[in-house]
């Protein structure tokens, strides 16, 4: 951690000078500046003093939060192929989300594993050919352009009833893939 940066934009965020800050911890302005310079080091009781005029503790100025990932590209994808089905986790290390979001292809006549019923629920939009969400006894037909969404209390499975490969975004909660 760069000590002095981190004081400086503190400094810069309440819109104070180097000498207004310095002013209300009874220090001076060339001590602010060798401070933001990493040219020296605050005492304890200096730092909090700072802190303190800058509406922060130390608690809050060492806490550092991990950088949340939000962009991921098609390298970092992890495939599974099995039986006419490509399995296709477009967020690395879903399962450990609310929500896991897979891109399924399936040929003709393929059709994903039997899920048991579960906790949580499940949706869908099918980018490319036809295929059938089956809940229980009740197939339902989803084409091209449409969505499904169901709670997974019942067996379910999806098959590929099309004479082409069907394309679909699936995605459950909790994570289940």
């Amino acid at each position: 951690m760069e000590l002095g940066a981190k004081l400086k934009e503190m400094r810069q965020q309440k819109n104070l000078t180097q000498e207004e800050l310095a002013d209300r911890c009874e220090l001076t302005k060339g001590y602010i500046s060798q401070l933001e310079n990493d040219l020296t080091s605050p005492s304890i009781a200096t730092l909090c003093d700072l802190l303190n005029a800058l509406g922060s503790n130390l608690s809050d100025f060492f806490h550092e939060e991990a950088e949340e990932k939000v962009v991921f590209s098609e390298e970092e994808y992890i495939e599974k192929q099995s039986d006419g089905m490509l399995l296709r986790w477009v967020i690395p290390n879903a399962q450990k989300n609310m929500m896991e979001p897979v891109l399924v292809e399936l040929e003709a006549g393929a059709r994903t594993q039997t899920d048991f019923p579960h906790e949580g629920e499940e949706f869908g939009y099918v980018l490319e050919g036809r295929i059938s969400v089956v809940t229980g006894n009740k197939s339902n037909p989803v084409k091209k352009g449409e969505s499904f969404y169901y709670t997974a209390g019942k067996e379910h499975y999806i098959i590929n009833r099309s004479k082409g490969r069907s394309k679909f975004i699936w995605i459950s909660t909790p994570p289940n893939f």
